[in-house]
């Protein structure tokens, strides 16, 4: 599309609409949101940039192969289940690490990587399939 507006409304939001993706994905473990939803509105903020600046600009900007980011997605979220498993823990337990970093509290747990393994599944099979429909 060759749209003025529309590029330069991209060109404002995408930044937005990735940091609030990342939002998202990083609030869904003690509240509502989540992986599969801060992904959803990742692959949407790449889907706006398809439109207004075209498959090839949105693949470059991607910088890697949608299928890559379902299989890593997928792998960080079975590593997430085995975690447990050799915790001794039944499969698929969380488990959380707490560290104190200078004034910051880290918290990193296995409920944490499942979530980055389903973000990075559903951008992954979202592009796929747009990047197919273009592609036809």
């Amino acid at each position: 599309m060759n749209s003025l507006i529309l590029r330069t409304t991209t060109r404002l939001l995408i930044g937005v609409l990735l940091l609030f993706s990342v939002f998202l994905l990083l609030r869904g473990h003690d509240l509502p949101g989540g992986g599969f939803i801060g992904g959803l509105v990742g692959a949407a903020a790449i889907a706006l940039y398809a439109i207004a600046y075209g498959y090839e600009h949105a693949f470059a900007l991607l910088r890697i192969r949608p299928r890559a980011l379902i299989g890593v997605g997928l792998s960080l979220a079975v590593l997430a289940g085995i975690l447990a498993a050799f915790a001794g823990e039944p499969m698929l337990t969380g488990l959380w690490w707490i560290r104190e970093v200078g004034p910051w509290t880290v918290k990193l747990s296995t409920p944490l990587l499942f979530d980055v393994g389903v973000y990075l599944v559903v951008i992954g099979v979202v592009l796929r399939m747009l990047f197919s429909l273009e592609e036809h």
